[in-house]
């Protein structure tokens, strides 16, 4: 694909994220995205032939940005515990984020479309934050840091929770001090009594 593709598909992709948080994913349309581009018809389907098609492609792009800037912001000899603290804190910054997220969509997106379990993107985005977790906490126990005795079980947990509190935050709302004493509540969970 030549630079001027690359950037117009980036322009498109830009461009329906933000369809997507506005309208959600159920009610966005083809004819959505070309309005909001300001593309033709045609100059759409070149890149991409449903609104399904460029939502997942949304959502890959989304998660590699955040797997980037995290892994950016690790520093070189960081410790499980800091680096864990990273990621929590991370979560922390989108669960109170008041800019526009795609969470409804997202939820939208795979209610609508049954995938089965194997396949199913959230799942396996789920599945790779448990197996990161899980080598932090087993790397934690092993220089004394963590103490667990089903780092597996903890790193499940810990992504159960911050998702509950992603739901909490757009159904309901939820102030800082609940986020912190839930990543607290988790986080003494793993620390080793001196």
């Amino acid at each position: 694909m030549s630079e001027k593709s690359e950037q117009k598909k980036k322009l498109i992709l830009e461009t329906a994220r933000k369809v997507f948080v506005e309208k959600g994913y159920k009610l966005v349309t083809m004819k959505d995205i070309v309005e909001a581009c300001e593309i033709s018809r045609g100059g759409l389907y070149l890149y991409f032939q449903s609104t399904r098609e460029l939502f997942e492609e949304v959502l890959r792009s989304e998660q590699e940005d955040a797997d980037d800037l995290f892994a950016g912001n690790i520093p070189k000899e960081a410790a499980p515990s800091d680096i864990l603290a990273l990621l929590l804190k991370e979560q922390k910054k989108e669960i109170l984020s008041r800019n526009a997220s795609l969470n409804k969509a997202i939820y939208e997106y795979f209610f609508e479309n049954q995938e089965p379990y194997k396949d199913n993107m959230l799942k396996k985005q789920f599945d790779a934050a448990v197996y990161v977790i899980e080598k932090l906490i087993l790397a934690g126990v092993e220089n004394g840091e963590f103490y667990c005795e089903d780092p597996r079980g903890a790193a499940r947990h810990i992504m159960y929770v911050l998702e509950g509190l992603k739901i909490a935050s757009q159904t309901r709302g939820i102030s800082e001090a609940a986020i912190d004493r839930e990543i607290l509540y988790v986080m003494q969970g793993l620390i080793v009594d001196e």
